[in-house]
């Protein structure tokens, strides 16, 4: 008779890790998961975004209200945390101390959905390896066709247009864009305080020197 097929034998308590933890609690919540950061001293430091389109819960009790705005609130921020603190003690994973914020004003770009998500926005990007003897690009980001991305700025009176993908780029950020009559502006309100930004530069070596010390 011949020998049946060996079965492994199902996974049965699997601990997730850091990333899959953190994943799993924050988009359980209706939230983005924008970074996460174990820094030096035991700090986790977590960066999350609302999603668009979606209503959030505001305060405690009979005074809680719905919330459909587009920027992350103190009690975001709180929510996360307790369910973090919570979701991490569950998995055994240790830490000192647990910081949740939202990303301000120049809130980084890291994945396809956020890239379509900020599509037609002022984007500066960060390449691996430089183009034209540069790193450090500014423009207005928008798919690519026939797949990538690309940034469209213009150079003197001349639109140009780099064409990019994901494995090119070191860092992505939003360009902060303030209005001070309150119009299309990206106002995040972070531990109750609102950021600040200056007006949007052009991206310099600079900023491509200051990513390649981040990493």
């Amino acid at each position: 008779m011949a020998d049946s097929a060996r079965q492994e034998p199902a996974a049965v308590g699997v601990r997730l890790g850091w990333q899959e933890a953190i994943q799993a609690t924050v988009s359980g919540l209706g939230y983005d998961l924008v970074d996460v950061e174990r820094a030096p001293r035991g700090l986790l430091r977590i960066t999350i975004d609302r999603q668009p389109g979606r209503s959030y819960r505001v305060g405690r009790g009979p005074e809680a209200v719905m919330d459909g705005g587009e920027f992350v609130t103190v009690d975001d921020c709180e929510a996360v945390t307790r369910q973090l603190q919570y979701a991490l003690e569950v998995e055994g994973l240790e830490y000192a101390r647990l910081e949740v914020s939202s990303p301000g004003l120049d809130r980084p770009l890291k994945r396809e959905a956020d890239y379509a998500r900020f599509s037609g926005q002022a984007v500066s990007i960060t390449l691996k390896q430089p183009f034209e003897g540069r790193k450090a690009w500014q423009g207005v980001l928008s798919a690519a066709e026939g797949g990538g991305w690309q940034l469209v700025f213009k150079n003197g009176k001349t639109e140009q247009v780099l064409g990019f993908t994901l494995q090119e780029v070191r860092e992505a950020r939003l360009v902060p864009v303030v209005d001070f009559k309150g119009r299309q502006s990206r106002q995040v309100k972070d531990g109750g305080a609102n950021q600040a930004a200056a007006n949007a530069a052009p991206a310099t070596d600079q900023a491509a020197a200051d990513a390649d010390d981040r990493g």
